[in-house]
């Protein structure tokens, strides 16, 4: 194939204004629309070897549903997706192309060119479809075997949606009154909107699955219950509780872990007072320790609440951030300020035990 006609720059998704973006949490990138969905299919090298389908963890037939998408066969594009990805709208917002299937794009192996935007078309087609109307496929007989799934979230979701189509009996036991689990609690609406995630597990539902939420296993059933009532349990129970510095100060008033923080703010709604009377501290000046995605992701919560100053802390140099190459961007367009190679020591507070200050020290990087 002539691989000089092929544009080396992707097409960029269009996003919110930094200026406007930043006092509300309404999605951030708009989407591409469909010229320029194609327009960016069409860069594609269509590689007798994809070793984008090797970098993907579920092995989406990536060339396919892109070859269609620049066939403008959106729907046929929607089917490749699908068979093999149940979350699509989803996973085309959240999920770390970068580090996998774009990693490896042949296109952007070579000189000054960018990877095909595998990402940005994934969601082009799951947003397609659901403004069209999403289709139930059909589904097996039921094979007479049942599964529980623990945990409603993205590895429990994405189990059952397999299992399903299967033909199994699924039932979800989910301890949050809402499915989604970090896609709900963790992950804020500017990044991934609720309905979005709704829409996901609506589609679940309709495979077949049951979902029952406010349902505690330990509590309402053990592992060895349910095992005595299904043929097999599926456990993914998630990340589970936070991590703290043990630094002096961390019980401060004012002072949150990042979980406690993006669950108040995400999904009991603090973002939307007062519709949502959801109690949370709003400072005008805050520190978010951390460089990953989460640390931005507070940040940036922070600055939409209303802080006038918000610092990313974090111990290591630019280079070493964990955290999207593009929600650090954001960040910065946003006006999130970064402390880098710096570490707090110690949380400093007044004598009514509210935070007022953080004392750290300066670090250097050395050898691995």
């Amino acid at each position: 194939m002539n691989t000089e006609s092929k544009s080396k720059i992707r097409h960029e998704m269009a996003k919110q204004l930094p200026s406007e973006r930043r006092s509300n949490f309404d999605e951030v990138a708009l989407g591409y629309s469909e010229e320029e969905a194609v327009a960016e299919a069409k860069r594609c090298l269509d590689c007798k070897k994809p070793l984008c389908v090797e970098g993907c963890p579920v092995e989406v037939d990536i060339p396919l549903f892109i070859r269609q998408i620049a066939d403008h066969n959106f729907d046929a594009a929607v089917r490749t997706l699908k068979s093999t990805n149940s979350l699509p709208a989803i996973c085309g917002r959240v999920c770390p192309q970068e580090t996998q299937c774009e990693a490896v794009c042949i296109l952007g192996k070579k000189k000054d060119s960018d990877p095909i935007a595998i990402g940005g078309l994934e969601r082009f087609v799951a947003d397609y479809e659901m403004e069209k109307g999403v289709t139930i496929p059909d589904v097996p007989e039921s094979t007479g075997r049942s599964v529980a799934v623990v945990g409603a979230g993205p590895a429990g979701l994405t189990a059952a949606a397999e299992l399903a189509k299967m033909g199994h009996a699924v039932t979800i036991f989910e301890s949050l009154h809402s499915a989604g689990g970090v896609l709900v609690y963790g992950i804020p609406e500017f990044r991934l909107p609720k309905a979005i995630v709704a829409a996901e597990v609506d589609f679940i539902r309709k495979l077949g699955a049951d979902i029952c939420l406010n349902s505690v296993i330990g509590k309402v059933d053990t592992v060895d219950e349910l095992l005595d009532e299904y043929d097999a349990v599926f456990l993914g129970t998630g990340a589970g509780l936070p991590s703290f510095l043990g630094i002096d100060g961390e019980n401060l008033n004012g002072v949150y872990s990042a979980n406690e923080f993006l669950t108040r703010v995400n999904l009991m709604k603090a973002y939307l007072f007062p519709d949502f009377d959801t109690p949370i501290k709003k400072g005008s000046r805050v520190i978010v320790v951390g460089g990953g995605n989460v640390a931005m992701d507070a940040a940036r919560c922070a600055l939409r609440l209303g802080a006038e100053e918000v610092t990313i802390v974090y111990r290591r140099g630019e280079d070493e951030l964990p955290a999207r190459a593009e929600e650090v961007v954001n960040a910065k367009e946003e006006g999130i300020r970064f402390r880098l190679l710096t570490n707090p020591i110690r949380i400093l507070g007044d004598e009514n035990n509210w935070v007022t200050g953080m004392e750290c020290i300066n670090m250097e990087l050395c050898e691995p």
